[in-house]
């Protein structure tokens, strides 16, 4: 059962316009952020909505569909160190690749590319308010806790 759970790609649910309205009511943060590309490695400047323990990522406010979503199930967030930008942290898995899903250019949802997700905010006090959202939105698997103690 685990092993097909974790090859079954993600999926973006059909929207009938109330779902992500839904989703995206009372976010526990949101603003603009730049992200590091998992295969170019360009950087973007996107705009965040972290809500239901994920943070989605948008072109811009006004874009209704996501350009994509990391579920933070079993992740970890820290201070990013070796980035050369200012006010950058990492979401991070110790496992491996992050299973993530984003829009392609043809607007077919794929499965992201990153074993690290490098973030920069516009300040320091920006990055630490992100930082203490993420690592409070982050769930873990109850049976994880248990064999991790």
């Amino acid at each position: 059962l685990y092993d097909s759970i974790r090859k079954e790609p993600v999926k973006i649910p059909e929207d009938d316009g109330n779902d992500l309205t839904q989703t995206f009511f009372n976010p526990g943060r949101q603003g603009w952020l730049t992200k590091e590309g998992g295969k170019h490695r360009s950087w973007k400047k996107r705009w965040f909505v972290l809500t239901d323990n994920c943070p989605y990522y948008f072109k811009s406010p006004q874009h209704k569909e996501p350009k994509g979503i990391v579920p933070l199930e079993l992740l970890q967030v820290r201070d990013a160190v070796e980035v050369r930008k200012p006010h950058c942290f990492e979401i991070y898995s110790n496992d491996g690749l992050i299973k993530a899903c984003k829009l392609d250019s043809d607007g077919k949802v794929v499965e992201g590319h990153h074993s690290t997700y490098r973030i920069c905010a516009e300040g320091e006090d920006d990055k630490d308010e992100w930082v203490k959202c993420i690592k409070a939105s982050i769930s873990r698997d109850p049976f994880y806790e248990m064999l991790h103690q």
